[in-house]
């Protein structure tokens, strides 16, 4: 390596972390004045504040922002290099403009395949942590109050219940229908439904077992029927962010399991999956497009610039949010709207490329 490649991969990294460090502190310090009043309300501890809430936060925060904020740095650090003429320096030397990206994209896939480690694995630990804290001192998780669920449990099979209790895992009223092709074919009902921790398994209290014939239907009564549904208590926990505590293969697991289940509301893995792998593609991408933007030296400054990487850093943002919001809505398939920002910007990158003076 080259001593302008350590120069310039030491100044990506080093923009790029104060930059991050200093967005993150300040929100940081917001987010404390907006709970403090939680805290003290609730009596948590100032060290399960710092260790289990912040620190636990910090990583979450700074892997939202990565993308913006390697953008801004590569847009900041290298506006400065193309005001004081080094970028002209350097292509001038002999210095050809696809090796002078090497580095830039050398920095830029270290910090991907890092925070690809950190939302696969490390952040997902942490938002556990992170979210026991919150349940407790900032905003108590209630017990589920859902009435009259309705749920996917297999392949054109359904179950219904009147109530749930989370205390006692006990569902009431209940009904499990299989239906092939519109038409019901067999239906159980029962009085209620209890959950065994020891045997893992649902035992219909009460029940009638109805199979629908051509001529006669079939007729089943009993006091207890055991049965091993594609279905814990668990998934009758109000928790909307638990996708965010699963690791990249926990994450599949569960997908596959709504999946067995024909479950609706999947979409919600399914973008967090993709986002996972995504994100690091938008690092490398957007890195690169700010070297792009920011490397001509302006006569109006570096201001002009960094305005224009402020303008397409939200663009990115606002695109994502949108993309996300319709695939989350089911009018979308959730890879097209977690890839559509990276496709854009890397065509948008691409046209730039050849526009700008060589």
């Amino acid at each position: 390596m080259k001593i302008l490649d350590k120069y310039l991969i030491k100044r990506f990294l080093v923009t790029y972390g104060f930059v991050t460090l200093m967005i993150v502190s300040v929100i940081l310090v917001i987010d404390f004045v907006e709970k403090n009043d939680d805290f003290i309300q609730n009596k948590a501890p100032w060290k399960a504040i710092l260790f289990s809430y912040y620190v636990n936060l910090a990583p979450y925060w700074a892997n939202y922002v990565s993308p913006l904020m390697i953008f801004i740095s590569t847009v900041f650090f290298t506006s400065r290099m193309a005001s004081h003429t080094e970028i002209i320096a350097i292509l001038c030397s002999g210095v050809s403009y696809l090796r002078l990206m090497r580095p830039y994209f050398i920095g830029a896939l270290a910090v991907g395949i890092f925070t690809f480690g950190l939302i696969g694995w490390v952040i997902p630990k942490a938002n556990k942590v992170r979210l026991a804290f919150e349940d407790v001192y900032v905003k108590p998780r209630e017990t589920f109050a859902q009435r009259d669920i309705h749920m996917g449990v297999a392949p054109n099979v359904y179950i219904y219940m009147s109530s749930f209790n989370t205390e006692n895992k006990i569902g009431y009223e209940v009904t499990l229908e299989k239906i092939v092709n519109n038409r019901l074919l067999e239906k159980l009902s029962a009085e209620r439904i209890e959950w065994s921790d020891t045997l893992k398994k649902w035992s219909f209290k009460n029940y009638l077992v109805r199979k629908l014939g051509v001529v006669n239907d079939e007729v089943k009564t009993g006091s207890s029927l055991d049965s091993l549904l594609n279905m814990t208590p668990q998934d009758f926990q109000n928790d909307n962010s638990q996708f965010e505590t699963f690791t990249i293969p926990e994450l599949k697991n569960r997908i596959d399991l709504l999946k067995s289940r024909g479950s609706e509301g999947i979409e919600t893995y399914q973008i967090e999956w993709y986002q996972r792998y995504a994100n690091p593609f938008a690092v490398v991408i957007l890195s690169l497009i700010g070297l792009i933007i920011s490397s001509r030296k302006a006569r109006g400054g570096i201001g002009v610039q960094i305005a224009i990487g402020f303008l397409l850093a939200f663009t990115y943002m606002m695109l994502f949010i949108l993309t996300k919001g319709i695939a989350q809505s089911g009018e979308m398939l959730p890879i097209v709207a977690v890839w559509l920002p990276n496709m854009i910007f890397t065509v948008v990158g691409v046209v730039l490329y050849f526009f700008v003076p060589k």
